[in-house]
């Protein structure tokens, strides 16, 4: 498979077969034109995603129109269909996909502003099907931040994270920081969602539970979110954002030389010569 160019449009996915175990969630709401026309005049100046499919106008504000010169490597991981690839576009783009295609690898590029400097935000939405297991860690590579998601009306999705997700990312970059990200917060209260979670006799996962479990694996943080109402979907990449870069300054920061100065070279040299005296 080709790779795909960075700010290309459209999706390197396709439709992978077989079903899904967990309760069936309802068709997602669309976003209204107004709605989303609104919630793009409130976060217009927030960042300019690259590509085809950048928002009209959404690039303003402190290194609109300078060139990053850093950049911030974000991977989202987590199991198949809890929105990984919603919190993007929305974020990227005030979009909102209606429709699923399970993600094979894609790959979006913003420029945001951090104190009024601009920094290129790197984003690779990764596969959560088993059968990726293979390919998804050559994503891992140089990367900053891992956004750790889970669908928050999905006990399975949530069961993984410690059983599946921590282990992989941890065996691959054992010191990169990780958000744990509840998805879908929209539906924790929604009634078809409720009827099929009782189905199965379970319950949506609670935000004590989840902030639990990001203590346990030691996240750097634990935030809720909704990509259709861009409910905390700022405050999830501003935080990825600024633990990206704190990582990256201390994988940057040159490591301390053991150099010998002469007098220690001199001082080792004695002891050298008193051993080898003591030999002999």
């Amino acid at each position: 498979m080709p790779p795909q160019q960075e700010g290309e449009a459209g999706y390197i996915s396709k439709p992978v077969p077989g079903g899904c175990e967990v309760p069936p969630v309802p068709p997602r709401r669309v976003r209204s034109g107004r709605a989303a026309a609104a919630l793009g005049a409130a976060l217009g100046g927030r960042c300019r995603a690259t590509g085809a499919g950048a928002a009209p106008g959404a690039g303003s504000g402190a290194g609109a129109g300078a060139e990053p010169r850093r950049s911030i490597k974000c991977v989202l991981v987590g199991d198949g269909a809890v929105g990984k690839t919603s919190l993007v576009v929305s974020y990227t783009t005030n979009g909102y996909p209606t429709e699923y295609i399970p993600t094979a690898f894609d790959n979006f590029s913003a420029v945001v502003s951090v104190d009024g400097k601009p920094v290129r935000l790197q984003l690779c939405d990764t596969a959560g099907q088993d059968e990726f297991d293979k390919l998804r860690p050559l994503c891992y590579t140089n990367t900053d931040i891992f956004l750790l998601c889970f669908s928050v009306v999905s006990p399975s999705s949530f069961q993984n994270v410690s059983e599946k997700w921590v282990p992989e990312i941890r065996c691959h970059c054992p010191k990169a920081p990780i958000i744990l990200v509840g998805t879908q917060s929209d539906l924790r209260e929604d009634v078809k969602v409720l009827i099929e979670l009782d189905k199965c006799k379970e319950k949506p996962v609670s935000e004590e539970a989840a902030k639990l479990c990001a203590e346990e694996i030691k996240a750097a943080s634990y935030i809720e979110c909704s990509a259709l109402t861009q409910k905390n979907l700022k405050e999830v990449f501003d935080a990825a954002i600024m633990a990206g870069i704190q990582y990256s300054d201390t994988q940057q920061q040159p490591k301390k030389s053991k150099c010998r100065t002469p007098d220690k070279m001199k001082n080792l040299s004695k002891s050298w010569w008193k051993k080898y005296c003591c030999f002999v």
